[in-house]
């Protein structure tokens, strides 16, 4: 029987038990494993990570790990280049276009109106999502920890329970992309870009009272939805105040 040391930092021991986070534990194997397979049967899903380090060195997820290794483990790198020290992945992690599994509805509303593009369809396998991902470059935005581990699936962040805000807040801080915020440019409904549109082209379409009150109209031309600064945009705005709070 094989044995080696693993450590995993910081948002990785989400996926541990209690008595293995933050800490050295150690794991016994037979055979052949890489470190990829024994880092997904401990629980951790690899496209949570993006740096491997074996005894010090940057090893890929095809490594096959050896008796005596000792293993740190860490998740996604946004604040600090790590390009010339990782050998996980050619392609970097940040992207800032998504698509959102089933169980995401009130996610991808917010996100929408924060100005990011989110693909979400709710009738979409999961083979479908994944198919998606990699041919439009989007990252997955998931609850299941299931779809994380199916070796197509490179770039997806896994939704921790908690309130749609601190959910928003762990993707956006995840990510670091604050400043990619473009609030209320996209249609809520089909994910499309608005464009603003004259007051008079779309008067017959607007409530009486709401003409006394607003001038500035966006417009979705693929739903045909018209937007205004109205009571429903004041409570978004009041809920991604919040979601951006410190």
């Amino acid at each position: 029987m094989s044995k080696a040391i693993f450590r995993f930092y910081e948002e990785l021991n989400e996926f541990l038990p209690k008595q293995r986070r933050k800490k050295d534990f150690q794991v016994d194997f037979k055979g052949r494993r890489s470190v990829k397979d024994m880092i997904e049967a401990l629980g951790v899903p690899h496209t949570e990570i993006d740096l491997i380090l074996v005894n010090g060195k940057s090893v890929d997820f095809a490594y096959v790990l050896q008796d005596g290794d000792r293993v740190s483990v860490y998740p996604v790198f946004e604040s600090l280049n790590i390009e010339n020290v990782t050998q996980l992945r050619k392609v970097p992690l940040r992207k800032t276009k998504f698509i959102a599994d089933i169980h995401l509805g009130d996610i991808v509303k917010y996100m929408r109106a924060l100005g990011f593009d989110v693909c979400f369809d709710p009738s979409l396998s999961t083979r479908k999502i994944i198919e998606i991902s990699k041919q439009k470059s989007r990252i997955i935005l998931t609850k299941s920890r299931q779809l994380l581990k199916f070796k197509e699936v490179t770039h997806a962040i896994f939704i921790h329970p908690g309130t749609t805000a601190e959910q928003i807040k762990r993707i956006l801080d995840y990510l670091d992309i604050k400043d990619s915020l473009k609030p209320f440019s996209r249609c809520l409904c089909c994910n499309s870009v608005l464009k603003s549109v004259s007051k008079e082209s779309i008067e017959e379409r607007i409530p009486p009272k709401t003409k006394e009150f607003c001038d500035q109209y966006t417009y979705c031309k693929f739903c045909d939805k018209i937007y205004w600064k109205g009571t429903h945009f004041i409570k978004m705005n009041k809920a991604i105040d919040h979601i951006l709070s410190d």
